[in-house]
Parts: C-alpha cells; structure tokens; sequence
C-alpha cells in the first residue's frame, strides 16, 4: 500500500520499519519539528526524522496541519493510508478524510480504557494486570474511534514504563502490519460506553513519593515513572530518582529506612532496585549506596 506515516518518538520508530520491511511504499513521513534540547538547547531532530532520513523517505514537519496549504499537501501524496503513531498533533478532519482508507492510529492500551497522552505510565500506575495495543480507526474524537485489531499482554510485577514501551512498541509494528494484509476482512468494532478512562498527561508535581502511601501505590508510583519523569524523594538534601522498585517484607514509620535499599511505607515495605543521583547515570542500588548513605530515614 502506499502510506503516509506520521510519528515522532522511539515508540514509532519499529512501526516505521516494519513498515520499509513488510514492503509498503511510503509516501512521506510526518513527524514534529526538531525542538531544542540537550545543554545547548540545539535543536535536535526528532528519532522518526532520524530514522527516516536514514532510510531515504520524504519527511516533512510542519507545525501545524490546520493550514489550507499543508492540506492540500497532505492530500496531493494520494495516499491509499496513513499509519500514525504517537505523532503529537490533532489531525483536522480534512487531515483523516484524504487517504482513501482514512487514518489507522496504534494506541498502547487496551481501548476504551486509557484513551489520551498517556497510557502506559498509567496502567502501571493505577496497578493494572494487563494492557496491549490497539489498531483504531481515527475519528475527530480523542481515541474514540472503532478498533480493527488487539493484542493484550501481562504487566510484568516489577516491570517499568520503560520497559513495557518497549515491547508495545514491537506489539503496535507487528499487529499494524497485519491489520493492512488483512484490511478487507477486519470489522471494525465499535468501542463500548462502559469502562472509559482517560491517560492524562504526567504531571511532574505527581513524582515526589510519599512515603505515607501504601507500598503497594508506591511501587507502582516508581515503575510507572521510570525512566520519565522519575519519582523521588530527598537523602540528605540531595534529590535522588528512584527508577526500579518491588515490593518486599518489612515495618517502619513512613521513609524508614530498614536495611539497604528496603524502605518502610504507611503500610509494609519496597525495596528500591535501580535509582540515579543528579548528573550521573541511573545505577543499580548496590552501585548507588556505594557513594551514598541514606540515614535513617528519607523524604
């Protein structure tokens, strides 16, 4: 099929590829513009940009995709599809209308629940069981459309955001290639009223821990931030992100420290398995106690 793809982060970048391998042609590429970043605050070039310059493709970043010109633009690639994927603009009805099979979006969470910005880090955080990926015909409404393809998965007991990123990404480049071999026969399924929930963006005001909550919230609090934006808590004034975590035994007033990296919560323990200090690198907890003593407690 000849696709117009639209996606900015890593998550997009596997169904950009799986895309080139499963031998569809791609018109062009849409992906924001490169932003500043970095200590220099350069501009830095998306990874879909990155990645497709690498492969030779068309790539465009406007703006905004409301303007008459970029429309027409848009319109004039003749399209049979667009695939889009975590690109980071709403797209104009004029916008969803031009390929001649519409827009498919591939959103990581099982739709109607968590619809919007940000799905993984809130079905950790909210302690969810499971999660997976959807293939959703597009539609004005915020991820409201109906879904041609699923595939669940497990949330893994100390798996990160990071982590399950990571492989729903692979899920979403996988399952978006069958939806296209298998379009014609797929019924698009409605999405139920029931069970609708929405992934607000994180709020780094969400990230300090504390340790006054129950382990369990706590935990799922460090995973469902890590890597981004990180929760933590201070040692001795300095504040430290806290990146990997599981549940473990153990009693203490809240942010008591028991022992290593065990901590005491308003109920039952974590112990922290990866943490970072600021300007270094995220280590393992045996690494960071080596240069660190945490005292008595933390907060």
């Amino acid at each position: 099929m000849r696709i117009i793809f639209m996606g900015t982060p890593d998550f997009s970048v596997p169904v950009l590829d799986a895309l080139v391998d499963a031998g569809h042609e791609i018109a062009a590429v849409y992906c924001q513009p490169p932003r500043p970043a970095g200590r220099g605050k350069k501009d830095r070039a998306s990874p879909v940009q990155l990645r497709a310059e690498a492969l030779g493709l068309d790539v465009r970043y406007p703006a905004s995709l409301k303007g008459a010109t970029e429309q027409a633009a848009f319109a004039a690639l003749d399209a049979d599809i667009a695939i889009v994927v975590a690109y980071g603009l709403i797209l104009p009805q004029a916008i969803l209308d031009a390929p001649k099979a519409g827009c498919l979006n591939i959103h990581a969470s099982l739709l109607p629940r968590w619809r919007g910005a940000a799905p993984i880090h809130r079905a950790i955080m909210a302690g969810d069981a499971k999660t997976g990926v959807c293939i959703m015909q597009m539609e004005a409404g915020l991820d409201t459309g109906p879904v041609l393809l699923r595939d669940e998965t497990a949330i893994g007991a100390e798996e990160t955001t990071g982590a399950l990123h990571d492989r729903l990404s692979q899920m979403g480049a996988a399952l978006v290639v069958e939806a296209l071999a298998e379009l014609d026969q797929l019924t698009p399924q409605t999405q139920p009223e029931e069970g609708v929930t929405y992934a607000a963006k994180i709020d780094k005001a969400e990230a300090r821990i504390d340790w006054a909550q129950p382990a369990v919230q706590i935990d799922r609090l460090i995973r469902g931030l890590s890597p981004f934006p990180g929760a933590w808590c201070e040692v001795s004034g300095e504040r430290i992100k806290l990146l990997g975590a599981r549940l473990t035994e153990g009693e203490g007033a809240p942010g008591q420290v028991l022992g290593g990296f065990r901590i005491a919560c308003g109920s039952n323990a974590i112990e922290v398995t990866k943490a970072q200090r600021p300007g270094k690198k995220a280590m393992s907890a045996d690494e960071v106690l080596k240069g660190l003593a945490l005292g008595e407690s933390l907060s």
